[in-house]
Order: C-alpha cells, then sequence, then structure tokens
C-alpha cells in the first residue's frame, strides 16, 4: 500500500484520480473542500495552494506519490493581461507546487522510489492565440520537472502531464453547451475533448510502479492535437 498526496483532490480531474487510486493505496487530499469527498477512502486535509503553508505533521513520514493539481486557464488578448494575471498564474500553477515540493521533500526522499506528477497544458508546446499567461506558467512547469527528475533520480521519478482542453468545472464556460461542445471536439484529431478520466488513468499509472522506468517526460494526453495535423 503506497502512500499519495493530492493537492486539489477535490474536484474535477483530482476527484477523478482521487478515485483511481483509492483502491490499494493510503490517499491524502489537501485541497480547500471536502464536499464532494463523501463515500471516498481518502483523508482530508484543508489547505489552499495560493496562500496556505502544508501541514506536514499531518501527512506519513513516507510519501510515495505526490500529485499537484491546482491550475488556471486565464485566456485573453496578451495586450490586456496586466502583469498580475501573469504572476498569478504563474503563483497558483508553478510556485505553489514548488512550495509543494520542498515542505514534502523529505517524505518523498524517504520512500524507495517516489513518483511526482504535474500538470502542464497543450499551450506550452503549441502556439494558441490568448494563452500566453497559462502557457508561460505551464512552460516553467516543464523545464522545472526535467531539471527535478535529472537532480532527484532514481530516487524520485517527476512526470508531466499536458493535456488539452478537458471537461472540468474549471473549463465550464468553454463546454457549457452543445455548440461549444461541438467546437471543441472538432478541433481534436480524435473528435472528443477530454473527459477526467482520460486523464486521471494516466496519474494513476504514473504513480504506480508499472511507471518505474518512466522519469523526465511529458506525456501529451490531447487527443492527438499537439502532434496530428488532420484537420484540413
Amino acid at each position: 500500500m503506497k502512500n499519495i498526496l493530492l493537492i486539489g483532490g477535490s474536484y474535477g480531474i483530482g476527484l477523478a484520480i482521487a478515485k483511481e487510486l483509492q483502491v490499494g493505496n493510503k490517499v491524502f487530499i489537501a485541497s480547500r473542500t471536502n464536499q464532494e469527498l463523501s463515500g471516498l477512502n481518502v483523508t482530508h486535509i484543508p489547505f489552499d495552494a495560493s496562500t496556505d503553508v502544508l501541514d506536514t505533521s499531518q501527512l506519513p513520514a513516507i510519501i510515495d506519490g505526490l500529485v499537484y493539481c491546482p491550475g488556471s486557464i486565464n485566456l485573453r488578448p496578451f495586450k490586456a493581461l496586466k502583469i498580475e494575471a501573469f504572476e498569478t498564474d504563474l503563483q497558483i500553477n508553478f510556485i505553489s507546487a514548488v512550495k509543494v515540493i520542498q515542505a514534502v521533500l523529505p517524505n518523498l526522499i524517504a520512500s524507495e522510489q517516489s513518483s511526482i506528477v504535474l500538470f502542464s497544458s497543450v499551450a506550452a508546446t503549441m502556439g494558441m492565440p490568448f494563452h500566453t499567461s497559462v502557457a508561460a506558467a505551464k512552460g516553467a512547469i516543464e523545464g522545472f520537472a526535467k531539471a527535478l527528475a535529472a537532480e532527484y533520480a532514481p530516487k524520485i521519478r517527476v512526470n508531466v502531464i499536458a493535456p488539452s482542453l478537458t471537461d472540468t468545472p474549471l473549463a465550464d464556460k468553454f463546454l457549457n453547451n452543445d455548440e461549444k461542445k461541438e467546437k471543441s471536439s472538432l478541433r481534436h484529431p480524435l473528435k472528443r475533448f477530454g473527459t477526467t478520466n482520460d486523464i486521471a488513468q494516466m496519474a494513476s499509472f504514473l504513480i504506480s510502479d508499472k511507471s518505474s522506468w518512466t522519469s523526465g517526460q511529458i506525456f501529451h494526453i490531447d487527443g492527438g492535437m499537439s502532434t496530428l495535423l488532420v484537420n484540413q
């Protein structure tokens, strides 16, 4: 049985990951809310990644897996973005993740081999209009993850999942009617947008021993968007 810490696992992708990992693992969820966690075999720790310092006294001495889920979708024209928007996106997507990893690093090192899973975006690879702020923050995650994976190999594995648009509460304004859903589906070579289960299954694999020879990788779980040109 592994000890798994999810940051932001109370809704959306994080909740789907919690449901995947609760069987056969001891799962700790540090998040602002816990309304959706009823019935799950998890331990909740109140925590706001934007403002709080993680209380590691509530965690086991050994952590085998860490998944950092908080993120943002801030799509606006570059000329309309103030510097505070870039700072906010960088804070929640990247800086707060660094703080969490630093806080639990001794716990991760105590494991025989631990695994960290972070989240980027298809926008960090593809040049997409109105994505300058979020793409910059997610790009920081990708560079950081590779360097961290190199520094702590073979003790800690670090991998990144880079999804395209996924049906979560965070993305609701982009998928809140049938027309938007159809347009989003058609943009992807596999002709559908992502589900939380698509992402959760990859995260579960990267946390598990099945991926024990995998580190420093960026996994594009994006319906083929970042690599396949099929819409002519």
